[in-house]
């Protein structure tokens, strides 16, 4: 019930699109690292932050490659150290990115809002539809592998709702960065091509997700359908 070679099929498009994604963020950030902005990316944040009024926003650094992060629980920006330190478009585009989701919660931004209520859902869905789905598939019990799969739904959910949340992120600090004179034409483009990179993997992650769930949805109807004509 849970694999079959027909799976690779239908998700093929997705890790596909995954895979593209991530080549074009990797060459997209390389470039962006080579040209020059008006503050790095730790200052362009705390630039972007007092001007909407969040001058209690910390801003740390952190380790890790691509592992900047909002934290709304200690409302604080985590700047890998490359973002932190450097004077270049990709920094400030990222931590622009950052601080455009400090801004949506600061604004009380909707899906923001039922994202976050939503982190439950993400959290323990795949391990409510790993236990229910194989103790349906045990028991032969329809009900119970229709309810691991709204464990399963509920990652699809939340990553459905945060599709909005990310694009608005990007929009707000393609637009403030010009705003507020942090880069110029050409970094301006840099980080477009960065943040719209970075906008596929979270496309190309929800597809992959949705195509897995239509995938069971249909393996659960065939084995109900299998179960009545018997």
């Amino acid at each position: 019930m849970f694999f079959d070679p027909f799976l690779l099929i239908v998700t093929a498009p997705a890790v596909l699109l995954m895979l593209w994604a991530q080549a074009r963020i990797h060459s997209a950030y390389a470039r962006g690292m080579q040209i020059d902005a008006h503050l790095t990316g730790a200052a362009a944040a705390r630039h972007i932050l007092d001007k909407g009024g969040l001058h209690d926003v910390g801003i740390e650094e952190t380790h890790g490659f691509l592992s900047d992060h909002y934290d709304p629980s200690g409302r604080v920006l985590r700047l890998s150290s490359e973002v932190y330190h450097t004077q270049t478009a990709t920094a400030v585009g990222i931590a622009a990115h950052e601080a455009g989701h400090a801004l949506q919660h600061g604004q009380g931004y909707l899906p923001l809002v039922v994202r976050n209520a939503a982190v439950p859902a993400a959290r323990f869905g795949p391990w409510v539809f790993m236990i229910l789905f194989t103790l349906g598939a045990v028991l032969s019990k329809p009900g119970l592998l229709w309810a691991g799969l709204a464990g399963f739904g509920g990652v699809l959910f939340f990553q459905l709702v945060n599709l909005p949340v990310e694009f608005d992120a990007s929009n707000r600090a393609k637009a403030l960065l010009v705003e507020y004179g942090i880069v110029d034409g050409g970094g301006s483009e840099a980080v477009r091509d960065v943040l719209n990179a970075a906008g596929w993997t979270y496309v190309a992650g929800t597809l992959q997700t949705l195509l897995q769930f239509l995938y069971y949805a249909f393996r659960i109807l065939g084995a109900t359908r299998s179960d009545d004509d018997r």
